[in-house]
């Protein structure tokens, strides 16, 4: 239908490119994006590594593979059109026990199903040709994983969407959406601006917002913060492009790697502890309404139960540097306390279903003239042009959405 006005809930990555997709694929639509914060990427995009992920990992099929592909095209166009970085480092996922051997080699079938390009398996002697100071016993090499800059990919997103006759909502923190005849009224404290559609991009908050609409109570979301260490820029020249460990299935999260930043400095970690706040990125943040949100679901205690032990593993490397770097030490031989400082942190927005699984791939419900974006978890910001592009067909197409 022309001349709608279509609503976006959250100005992070996937909102601005959502946004901007409708502004340019649907002539005659207004979009409106609204924001609590006063700055576009505040949150996850904000504090994301800034890695552009190939495709390794995910399940052939799943939203996530085909997403992800698709999303790396589009987004190195982008960066090549509007001269933001993009630097092609490659990553080495490195074995270093002979365990992990099996797990890799599923793990290049998968990549190869996958399409990723140019990917190989290599040896200990191929691995010091690429990264001299890297440890292991083997690794697949990625050469086209590459890093960029999303927060400021998210500002030229939403420089498009204003260009394109919309408009971006800073301070706009939603508290309350109303069906009204034809449409959805969006409020906050201040002000209601009505809507014919609405999508739902609010990350950390994605299900709170979800309410609000009236969406399905699940999957709810449990903050994981990330926190980093930065290699001391003496000790930087050690690491050359990303260098992570082989994955464990059981687990969605890719333990502690060494992360080159286009700024030059490189990161190592993160570690996956539970934070106290949605926006815990620090550890002397609490908030009591989400640590009782938390308590009161039942899916939380069933992820406890069977992930403890790999919960205290990852609180201890948060309290102590010297257990962090030790896990570290095994892909970098030799780094240790003395050649890191503390780093930021980043909240990853974990999607948790009832039974206490952890929801590993995009969730999408449409209801009504709401869209909800229930879980994006990475490789969102990689794909998040390809997201952006399956979230308008579930709107306007009608396709079936997860």
């Amino acid at each position: 239908m022309a001349d709608e006005t279509i609503g976006v809930v959250g100005a992070g990555i996937v909102g601005l490119a959502t946004a901007r997709e409708i502004a340019l694929s649907r002539p005659g639509t207004r979009v409106v994006v609204f924001e609590k914060e006063p700055e576009v990427s505040r949150h996850q995009t904000g504090h994301n590594s800034g890695v552009v992920h190939a495709g390794l990992y995910y399940p052939p099929g799943s939203l996530k593979a085909d997403l992800c592909v698709r999303g790396v095209a589009l987004l190195r166009e982008y960066c090549q059109d509007r001269q933001l970085p993009y630097r092609e480092v490659g990553k080495l996922v490195v074995a270093v026990r002979e365990d992990e051997l099996g797990r890799m080699d599923a793990l290049f079938e998968r990549a190869r199903t996958n399409h990723v390009p140019d990917l190989r398996r290599l040896s200990r002697e191929e691995i010091r040709e690429i990264e001299p100071h890297a440890g292991g016993i083997a690794a697949l090499h990625s050469p086209r994983t590459a890093i960029t800059d999303y927060p400021a990919i998210a500002r030229a997103f939403a420089q498009d969407v204003v260009d394109s006759g919309g408009e971006v909502k800073l301070g706009f923190p939603v508290c309350s959406l109303r069906n009204v005849p034809g449409g959805v009224e969006v409020g906050s404290a201040q002000e209601r601006v009505r809507v014919d559609r609405l999508i739902l991009c609010a990350g950390l908050q994605s299900d709170s917002v979800a309410r609000l609409a009236q969406d399905a109570q699940e999957p709810r979301i449990v903050p994981f913060r990330g926190e980093y260490m930065l290699l001391r820029p003496e000790r930087a020249n050690l690491v050359r492009g990303l260098i992570y460990p082989v994955p464990d299935p059981r687990y969605p999260f890719l333990g502690i790697h060494f992360t080159p930043r286009v700024d030059g400095c490189v990161e190592v970690g993160p570690n996956a502890v539970l934070a106290l706040a949605r926006e815990g990125y620090s550890r002397t943040r609490i908030s009591p309404r989400d640590l009782v949100g938390l308590a009161a679901y039942p899916g939380a205690w069933r992820m406890a139960a069977r992930h403890w032990r790999t919960g205290i593993r990852e609180y201890r490397g948060s309290f102590s540097t010297a257990a962090f770097m030790r896990d570290a030490g095994l892909y970098v031989p030799g780094v240790g306390v003395r050649d890191v400082v503390r780093g930021g942190a980043g909240v990853r927005a974990q999607a948790l279903d009832r039974d206490g699984t952890l929801v590993d791939d995009f969730r999408i419900h449409r209801a009504g003239r709401v869209t909800a974006v229930r879980n994006a978890p990475s490789p969102a910001a990689t794909a998040s042009m390809a997201i952006a592009e399956h979230i308008v067909r579930t709107v306007f197409d009608g396709a079936a959405a997860n």
